[in-house]
């Protein structure tokens, strides 16, 4: 881009205009890309050449979409994924083989954790998982073994909070890319760049999209760390693309072999959501903000986590870290899990579902649903108990939203 535009001009910008004109990017749904010659396509299969070949490994609507959030998270690349889950697959899998070694902060989404407690360990990967906010067990898990370390911006449904700069300047120490999911906070809350972060991952199909109409996931490379300083044998033979090496290893070997890549249907509706991205996540920081304060005194509500709160043990540093927008997810307590289904059976506004960050006010009980394969210990450790409610607040009007609970709540 010509010029450095503010957030929000960027998300309506597309870098790759349509050659007929079109304001919003049309969908190339088609799985392969015709040449006149074999000379032609030759040049593209081996990278001599610029153009697409196969859907699997690109294609021009999801390239419009990688692009945007490139230029949303100030990075040097993105690869649009199938969803969230195959971002994270994706992201990791460029970096290790059997034999080593990751650390994890230990308040992870439950696919997430499920995937490298499980999956990683039955392809001869360790994950070592620490408490997300000690800086000092991130310190004392790295071993020659370690090939990465990862986190989010906010425990999901914990609402922990670390110190990504201080985690970012241990990886670099050690010379490890620091990997962030940052599905919470998005790009308009959080610059992962500036904080030091390496690569960053989101589930699209949250606040991204906003609308809950498709899955996806994407990857986005930030430029800060040096692939020609790594020593991972993995990515040997893609330094020759110097500072795009790691995407050029996604694309090229995960993306060709594992086919974890994004529908070109859905990246066109990501495309449309993101646009709005700023506007709503506005509403959603302050929803949430006046549902948590009335939930904070109602009767009823034994514990309320919000990050907002000043009785959250994490606001200063969310304060500092997010300018003072604290996101769009809350989790309360009532007296025990036969309350809670009551209270969720209740709501009339509030829609009963598994997903967040969609435009609609949306609850959840986590102990019964995405978390209820993990044992009680498991449970405990992601924050997580028969009591706890997930709310991700909507961006209606605030006061029929807290007219829901309240009602709700007497009820009990």
């Amino acid at each position: 881009m010509s010029r450095d535009y503010q957030f929000e001009t960027k998300v309506l910008l597309n870098k790759n205009k349509d050659e007929k004109g079109a304001v919003s990017p049309p969908i190339y749904q088609t799985n392969a890309f015709e040449y006149e010659t074999a000379e032609e396509l030759e040049k593209v299969f081996k990278g001599r050449a610029q153009g697409y070949n196969y859907t699997r490994v690109g294609n021009p609507t999801n390239n419009q979409f990688e692009e945007k959030m490139k230029e949303l998270e100030n990075g040097i690349g993105a690869l649009g994924t199938a969803s969230g889950m195959a971002a994270i697959a994706t992201a990791v899998l460029g970096l290790v083989e059997a034999g080593d070694e990751i650390i994890a902060g230990n308040s992870l989404f439950g696919g997430t954790y499920n995937f490298f407690k499980k999956d990683l360990k039955q392809w001869g990967v360790k994950c070592s998982f620490v408490e997300t906010t000690e800086l000092e067990e991130y310190r004392q898990a790295i071993t020659p073994k370690t090939k990465l370390i990862y986190l989010e911006t906010v425990g999901n449904p914990k609402l922990d909070i670390p110190d990504i700069k201080k985690l970012a300047e241990l990886a670099h120490k050690h010379n490890l890319p620091l990997i962030l999911d940052n599905t919470l906070m998005t790009p308009y809350l959080f610059q992962a760049k500036d904080y030091g972060v390496d690569i960053v991952v989101h589930s699209t199909s949250k606040f991204i999209n906003g609308s809950s109409n498709s899955i996806g996931g994407v990857i986005i490379d930030t430029g800060n760390f040096n692939w020609a300083e790594t020593d991972n044998p993995l990515l040997a033979e893609y330094l020759k693309f110097g500072p795009f090496a790691y995407l050029a290893k996604l694309r090229q070997d995960i993306f060709r072999n594992l086919g974890p890549v994004a529908s070109p249907f859905n990246s066109f509706l990501n495309n449309l959501g993101v646009e709005t991205l700023p506007l709503r996540m506005e509403k959603h920081c302050s929803n949430a903000l006046e549902l948590a304060n009335f939930l904070q005194s109602a009767v009823g509500v034994e514990r309320v986590n919000y990050p907002g709160l000043k009785s959250s043990p994490y606001h200063e540093l969310a304060a500092e870290q997010f300018d003072n927008h604290f996101g769009g997810l809350l989790t309360f307590e009532v007296e025990n899990k036969e309350q809670a289904f009551k209270l969720i059976n209740k709501l009339e506004l509030a829609r009963n579902l598994s997903n967040l960050g969609d435009l609609r006010t949306l609850v959840v009980h986590p102990e019964s649903t995405i978390y209820h394969s993990l044992s009680k210990d498991e449970q405990q450790q992601l924050g997580v108990n028969p009591a706890l409610i997930r709310v991700s607040v909507g961006i209606e009007n605030p006061d029929d939203i807290i007219l829901d609970f309240k009602e709700a709540l007497a009820a009990l």
